[in-house]
């Protein structure tokens, strides 16, 4: 695996990928890993993260490379990647959605264990009502990247 890291408003992000594609994205700099400038996968995250955090990209268009988490995780993380720029979901919500309607909590584990958090959104996940909590970044990293795409999708909406 190569390891870049990458400033952005949101403070440092680690990425890594391997031969088939990026396999990490965190939040802060990874500690005693060796960090390589970017290239390959690498490169078109850093990329498509810039455009992002410019409001000129919506959806991420990496090959990913996710060797772990279970069955639940995974349809977890694959509910994650269609909800839509902009908007959110609850974590009850999303239970449902991947059929295990009691289990909100364990929705609110999967996305802690997200391994390639922003591109396989996570943030877009709240509490019943709206409510932020818990977030591997933060809550004002979840807050920014919320208040991010709900103004780019308002100005796309409405300018």
């Amino acid at each position: 695996m190569r390891w870049s890291v990458v400033d952005s408003p949101v403070g440092p992000l680690s990425l890594s990928a391997d031969e088939v594609g990026l396999c990490r994205l965190r939040f802060g700099a990874v500690e005693g890993v060796e960090f390589t400038p970017p290239a390959g996968a690498l490169a078109a995250a850093v990329e498509q993260l810039s455009s992002y955090f410019s409001g000129e990209l919506t959806d991420f268009d990496l090959p990913l490379s996710v060797q772990r988490g279970s069955e639940f995780e995974r349809a977890v993380w694959q509910r994650m990647t269609t909800i839509a720029y902009g908007e959110t979901e609850t974590y009850g919500e999303v239970a449902a959605v991947v059929g295990e309607a009691g289990a909100a909590r364990a929705v609110g584990v999967a996305c802690n264990r997200n391994p390639i958090a922003i591109v396989v959104p996570c943030h877009r996940i709240v509490g019943a009502g709206g409510k932020l909590v818990g977030f591997g970044g933060g809550l004002p990293a979840k807050r920014f990247l919320l208040d991010l795409e709900a103004g780019i999708a308002w100005q796309r909406t409405w300018v």
